[in-house]
């Protein structure tokens, strides 16, 4: 199971830099991570634009929203590496 999951969209520069620090980071870490494009994922039955489209990029983290817009690679780390999930504000 992916444990990170990077919601975002194309042509978006915040997505471009989150997805280089959720890379870098899961590569440091060994975890699991995945992306979806809101704009085109139906797969999960929510509307990922309404719900998320003013805040892209978002980071999931066990299901849970643990950040959004701009994407601290050494909060991203700690909560990674903390026994259970934690916001990363």
């Amino acid at each position: 199971m992916t444990r990170v999951v990077l919601y975002g969209r194309a042509g978006c520069h915040l997505c471009d830099e989150a997805r280089e620090v959720v890379r870098a980071v899961c590569a440091e870490t060994g975890e699991q991570w995945s992306e979806v494009d809101i704009d085109t994922d139906t797969s999960s039955g929510r509307d990922l634009v309404d719900e998320l489209g003013e805040l892209v990029p978002v980071i999931e983290i066990d299901g849970v929203r643990q950040g959004y817009w701009r994407i601290d690679a050494a909060r991203l780390r700690r909560t990674l590496t903390a026994a259970g999930p934690r916001p990363l504000a």
